[in-house]
């Protein structure tokens, strides 16, 4: 992958905000994997999740997502929102 034009937007140096997805420790829900947001430090799970709150996260902010099975930003900073 080449690196994309949101590649501005994260913040390399961003700390996770909690140690499993926001929301689903609000709630008690349960997830898969987790994503951190590459711009604020967001975590959320992911699209395998029942509850998908990265890419809610995403919706509402329109913080750029991580690509599927990216818990990091690594090979170039390319990223999964359409240009």
């Amino acid at each position: 992958m080449t690196a994309c034009e949101h590649i501005e937007s994260i913040d390399l140096e961003v700390r996770p905000s909690a140690d499993g997805c926001e929301d689903c420790l609000r709630t008690g829900g349960d997830w898969v994997h987790l994503r951190v947001c590459q711009q604020c430090g967001h975590v959320g799970c992911c699209d395998s999740s029942p509850n998908r709150h990265a890419t809610e996260h995403h919706r509402h902010t329109d913080h750029p997502p991580l690509p599927s099975g990216t818990t990091s930003v690594s090979g170039g900073g390319a990223c999964s929102r359409p240009s």
